[in-house]
C-alpha cells in the first residue's frame, strides 16, 4: 500500500503543469549600465503562459508591439506612463517599442519559448535613427 501511495504521489507530481511566470521590465530614461532611454532588459527570455508587466520607473514611456509571430495579434499600445501587462499565449519572437522614443533606440525583444521562426521577418525591419544600431545590438546579443 505505501509504495501504491509514493508512486501515486510521483505521477500526480509530474503530470502538474508548471506555474506560469510573471516578469517585471522597467521603462528608463538612464539604465544603470549608462544607456538612456531603455527598458531595463534588451531581451527578455520567457515560456509560453507567461506575463511580463512594464513599470512606468520614469515619466514619458509607453509599449508599442511592432513584431510578433504569424497570427498574433498585436494589443493596443499602453498609454504613456502606464503600467502595462500581457501575457504571452503564442510562441516567437516579439519585437516593441516606446513610440515617443523608438528613434531614440528605446526598442527590445521578446522570446517565447524556442521558437525564433520569425526573426528573419524582424531582422528585415526597417528601423531609424538609433534604432538601426540597437536592433544590431540586440540581434548580436542572440
Amino acid at each position: 500500500m505505501r509504495r501504491l501511495l509514493t508512486t501515486t504521489s510521483l505521477i500526480l507530481a509530474l503530470a502538474t503543469p508548471a506555474l506560469a511566470e510573471d516578469t517585471s521590465i522597467s521603462m528608463l530614461n538612464k539604465r544603470d549600465d549608462g544607456a538612456k532611454m531603455v527598458y531595463s532588459e534588451d531581451i527578455a527570455r520567457i515560456e509560453v503562459g507567461d506575463t511580463i508587466t512594464w513599470t512606468p520607473d520614469s515619466k514619458g514611456h509607453n509599449v508599442e508591439f511592432i513584431a510578433g509571430p504569424d497570427g498574433w495579434e498585436s494589443p493596443a499600445k499602453s498609454k504613456l506612463g502606464k503600467e502595462f501587462s500581457y501575457t504571452f499565449d503564442t510562441a516567437g519572437v516579439y519585437l516593441y517599442q516606446c513610440t515617443p522614443h523608438k528613434t531614440m533606440g528605446m526598442i527590445a525583444m521578446v522570446i517565447v519559448g524556442e521558437d525564433m521562426s520569425n526573426l528573419d521577418d524582424i531582422k528585415s525591419m526597417k528601423m531609424r535613427g538609433k534604432s538601426k544600431r540597437k536592433m544590431k545590438e540586440i540581434l548580436e546579443d542572440l
